[in-house]
C-alpha cells in the first residue's frame, strides 16, 4: 500500500503544472531618471530646461530610452577529427648454451623464450550544429557608461493559445552603432545574453521525461 501511495505521489508530482513565467529582474525595463528642471531666470521666450534639442536624433542616449534591436543571430559550426595508431613489437630469446650445449629437461628446451605483441587504434569524431534567431525586441537603456556606451535590457513575453514564449536580451550597445531609425544589429551589441524559451503544453512535449533523460545521462552505467 505503501509502495502504491509512493507511486501515485511521483506520478502526481510529475503532472504538476509549471508556475507562471515571471519576469526576470535582470531584464526588467528601466524608467528615466526625472531630475528637477534647472530655473527659469533669464527672461527669454524659450527658456533653459530639458526640451527637445533642434540638432539632436531620435537615438537613444539617456536611462529610460528606448532602442530597437534586430536579431539577427547564426551560427555553424563543425568539428571532424580521426586518429589511427598502430604498433608492433617482437623478441626472440635464443637457447643459451652451458658448457658448450644447450639446456633441455626431457628433450625439451629451456631458457629460450619469445614475445611478439600487436596494438592498434582507430577513431573518428564528427560533430556539427546550427542555430539561428531571427526578429526584432525594444528594450530600455539602463545605464550610460563614463564612456558613453549603453547597458541596454528588455524582454517580450507572449501569451499564445498553449503556451507561453519570452525573448529576453542585454547588452552594451556603442552609439556610433546606433542607425538613424534608433536600431542597431544584435551582432552589433556587446557582451549580448540573448534568452529565447517557453512554457505550456508545446513545450512540454518537446522535452524528454525525467526517466528518459536518466537513461542518457552520464549517471547510467551502460
Amino acid at each position: 500500500m505503501k509502495l502504491l501511495l509512493l507511486i501515485f505521489m511521483i506520478f502526481l508530482a510529475a503532472c504538476a503544472t509549471k508556475p507562471a513565467m515571471q519576469p526576470a529582474p535582470d531584464f526588467v525595463p528601466v524608467r528615466p531618471i526625472i531630475s528637477a528642471p534647472p530655473p527659469q531666470d533669464n527672461g527669454g521666450i524659450y527658456q533653459t530646461g530639458y526640451g527637445v534639442s533642434l540638432f539632436s536624433d531620435v537615438s537613444a542616449k539617456r536611462v529610460g530610452d528606448l532602442i530597437t534591436v534586430i536579431l539577427s543571430e547564426r551560427t555553424n559550426a563543425t568539428k571532424k577529427a580521426s586518429t589511427n595508431t598502430s604498433k608492433d613489437s617482437s623478441v626472440d630469446m635464443p637457447i643459451p648454451s652451458v658448457l658448450g650445449g644447450g639446456v633441455s629437461l626431457n628433450g625439451r628446451s629451456l631458457l629460450s623464450s619469445s614475445v611478439d605483441a600487436s596494438r592498434s587504434f582507430a577513431g573518428a569524431g564528427d560533430s556539427s550544429q546550427s542555430n539561428s534567431l531571427t526578429g526584432r525586441i525594444t528594450v530600455t537603456v539602463s545605464e550610460v557608461l563614463p564612456n558613453g556606451y549603453l547597458m541596454v535590457q528588455g524582454e517580450k513575453r507572449l501569451t499564445l493559445n498553449q503556451g507561453n514564449e519570452h525573448v529576453r536580451f542585454s547588452g552594451i550597445v556603442r552609439p556610433a552603432d546606433i542607425r538613424s531609425d534608433n536600431t542597431v544589429e544584435s551582432s552589433s551589441v556587446a557582451n549580448a545574453q540573448i534568452i529565447y524559451a517557453g512554457t505550456g503544453a508545446l513545450a512540454d512535449a518537446n522535452t524528454e521525461g525525467w526517466l528518459s533523460r536518466f537513461f542518457s545521462s552520464q549517471w547510467w552505467p551502460f
